[in-house]
């Protein structure tokens, strides 16, 4: 009998995707069977999207093709509830300050109140992507700044097309 496969969410609001983002998927694919990349429909916390989720789901599709263990999911419900509905047994998100694990460290133990059997895992940024931030690389595609090494080629151009002026 085949133990069951080792399945995470990588859960967020990917508006848009980063290279950071990417990183911390790409590190959760090589640890886990199936890496679900959980796309948050309507995020509470970060108001309206820059992008609609078929976009988003898109730019994720096509920067980690090259991973066959990871997937983006769109969600619009408690992570640790569409975590159980897709058999996943982790939650993974990436660290880059303090101030992440701050708000991360609040988020995990509302969590494990919910759903004690799902463990939340954290993987720091990598370095070069430890400033990296969706809100962040928007303001500079809205001024005009360089965003090519930040982002992914398609989803650069498309920051462009929607804010550069």
């Amino acid at each position: 009998m085949n133990p069951s496969p080792r399945i995470a969410i990588c859960p967020g609001s990917y508006d848009p995707l980063t290279n950071g983002h990417i990183d911390v998927i790409t590190r959760a694919a090589s640890v886990f069977d199936q890496v679900i990349v959980g796309v948050v429909n309507l995020p509470i916390r970060k108001g309206k999207t820059l992008f609609d989720i078929d976009e988003r789901c898109a730019f994720i599709t096509e920067a980690l093709a090259h991973l066959p263990n990871v997937r983006p999911l769109p969600f619009s419900n408690l992570v640790v509830d569409f975590a159980r509905e897709q058999g996943a047994k982790a939650i993974v998100k990436g660290l880059r300050a303090i101030s992440d694990f701050e708000y991360e460290f609040e988020m995990n133990q509302l969590n494990r109140l919910q759903a004690p059997e799902i463990e939340s895992v954290y993987v720091m940024a990598s370095p070069q992507f430890s400033f990296l931030s969706s809100s962040g690389v928007k303001e500079l595609a809205t001024f005009g700044g360089k965003i090519d090494q930040l982002v992914p080629l398609t989803v650069a151009n498309r920051l462009k097309e929607e804010l550069g002026r």
